[in-house]
């Protein structure tokens, strides 16, 4: 299987199949294969598992104390927004 390697305006490097054999879908799939095996065998770590769910608890918790303090403001949600934005702008 031959391949060009072309490069876009903005950076990017992208394979342009040049010509396909017989055997070209079955190369593709076996790099897709060896790729996916990679990764996966990448993800058994432990200390990566629990940077990731530590970080996906802490948004999730942040989310939810955020539409929490929105349902408690109700109407005046605008104003303490407006409020804090002015506090931060100072702030800085």
């Amino acid at each position: 299987m031959s391949q060009e390697v072309v490069e876009t305006e903005d950076g990017l490097k992208i394979r342009k199949l040049i010509d396909l054999k017989p055997t070209t879908a079955k190369e593709q799939q076996d790099a897709m294969l060896h790729r996916v095996e990679y990764f996966s065998k990448r993800k058994d770590s432990v200390f990566n598992d629990f940077i990731e769910n530590t970080v996906v608890q802490a948004l999730k918790i942040g989310l939810n104390v955020k539409v929490q303090l929105d349902e408690m403001l109700g109407e005046n949600k605008e104003k303490v927004n407006d409020i804090l934005d002015k506090i931060l702008m100072f702030g800085l």
